[in-house]
């Protein structure tokens, strides 16, 4: 059975890669509206395919006018600013929904969608083999706590020059190294944002556009013991595949007011 899918973003890059994964996927069918931010145009082309574009002043008239439109999965790949905003509206019109955005406050998040009669998946990274990684150093930080107390501890994320908000993964990674015994916080993240910089780290000149690359360092105080994690992402392709995952996960769900993650999607569960 083909789904329908809205996609709310657009002309993001982001929302865009989604679309059109949507579109050469079997099991899936995308809509042809998106809700998007103010300043945004009124239609655009995903493919071959047109869009029209709907602000937030005018969302609730146009769900409203069109009845008719078959139900629908959502999917949010907007801006920080409107993460909590969209969230509200998603739950108080019954729209179940994948949000990748990243920049919401996750306690908040939780309050709004469980005291609504949907579910949604909300995870601030949507690769599935970065999850996997998340994962293991959550079961290290559980298991092995201060393991690494003493430690220096330096983060670098680089991301595409419009990527607004520091990483969602790498203050994620952040929490299992406090718990690891590090004293480290999100505001000590180095945000690379900057093209010259980014080209002169490695980063392919196709990939300046989109892409995530992530170095954690740990040394010792004296300096004799050094470990590096790192994850390069060049394009947006991962993001997409493990989004349609999503949503397959969040088809099947059936539950009321609950947000499941990426890890949960994983396991099926």
């Amino acid at each position: 059975m083909v789904e329908y899918v809205m996609v709310n973003g657009l002309p993001g890059k982001m929302a865009t890669a989604v679309a059109e994964a949507l579109m050469e996927a079997t099991d899936f069918e995308l809509l042809p509206y998106g809700f998007t931010g103010p300043g945004m145009p009124a239609d655009i082309k995903v493919l071959d395919k047109d869009i029209h574009l709907v602000k937030p002043e005018d969302r609730l008239h146009f769900l409203q006018q069109n009845e008719g439109i078959p139900k629908f999965l959502t999917v949010d790949y907007t801006h920080p600013t409107a993460v909590l905003a969209n969230a509200g509206f998603y739950c108080r019109n019954n729209l179940p929904f994948v949000m990748g955005t990243t920049g919401g406050d996750m306690a908040t998040l939780e309050g709004v969608v469980g005291r609504s009669q949907i579910s949604a998946v909300i995870a601030p990274n949507m690769a599935k083999q970065i999850v996997v990684f998340q994962s293991m150093m959550k079961y290290a930080a559980d298991t092995f706590p201060n393991a690494f107390k003493g430690y220096i501890l330096e983060i670098t994320e680089s991301h595409q020059k419009g990527k607004a908000d520091t990483s969602g993964t790498a203050k994620d990674i952040l929490a299992s190294f406090n718990a690891l015994g590090i004293p480290f916080k999100k505001e000590q993240i180095y945000m690379i944002r900057d093209p010259q910089t980014q080209l002169d780290m490695g980063v392919p000149k196709e990939a300046l556009s989109g892409h995530g690359w992530h170095t954690y360092t740990l040394r010792s105080e004296k300096g004799d013991v050094l470990f590096q994690f790192k994850h390069n992402v060049n394009g947006r392709s991962v993001y997409a595949d493990g989004t349609l995952d999503a949503l397959r996960f969040l088809k099947t769900k059936k539950e009321k007011g609950k947000i499941y993650t990426m890890m949960d999607v994983l396991k099926g569960e």
